[in-house]
């Protein structure tokens, strides 16, 4: 077995493992399908709208929203992440998809967090729908969870997508979805 740098290639591999399977973990791989993922948007949905009141008006004004009620990332050194959700347009689920993520460089530990991503146009909507995997990419606003109980309409009116990460455990600092690619699934 050779070493590089105090870590065997056998580490690497086992922690590569572990990390797919740790990305797998409670997040609807090999779930009922779609009734468990509506139910599992649907609670997320609930608790975004009262823990941050202003993502009610923002998801009201939104194009569609696209809930995450749970993504799992697990990384030793090589990392990943996974979850499934849905996208709603006037508050109707109108497709299924997965958001996948894979990393690499100086990382160790497991996080789960829920996100969302508000759609505030028909054309960044159309052009997620469209897209056969769809990344995030700079034109995504970040709001922080202590903002998204006063999002107010002129923030953002001009911005085409907004995403808010919320609900974070786990051992990595910080969520990020830096990475994720979102494809649409039939669950």
């Amino acid at each position: 077995m050779t070493r590089h740098g105090g870590i065997s290639r056998r580490t690497v591999l086992v922690a590569g493992g572990a990390t797919a399977l740790l990305a797998a973990c409670g997040n609807g791989v090999g779930s009922t399908g779609a009734a468990q993922i509506d139910a599992r948007v649907n609670s997320t949905e609930q608790f975004l709208f009262s823990s941050f009141p202003g993502t009610r008006d923002l998801a009201d004004r939104a194009a569609g929203v696209l809930i995450m009620p749970l993504i799992t990332e697990a990384g030793l050194i090589y990392g990943g992440g996974y979850g499934r959700g849905a996208l709603r347009v006037r508050g109707v689920t109108v497709d299924y998809y997965s958001a996948t993520r894979a990393t690499f460089g100086l990382q160790i530990g497991a996080q789960q967090y829920a996100h969302a991503l508000f759609f505030m146009t028909e054309s960044a909507l159309g052009q997620f729908r469209r897209s056969p995997g769809w990344a995030v990419g700079a034109d995504v606003r970040y709001a922080t969870p202590e903002r998204g109980a006063s999002l107010g309409k002129e923030s953002t009116e001009l911005e085409p997508v907004i995403a808010l990460v919320f609900g974070q455990q786990g051992f990595i600092a910080g969520a990020t979805l830096a990475g994720v690619k979102y494809n649409r699934i039939i669950p």
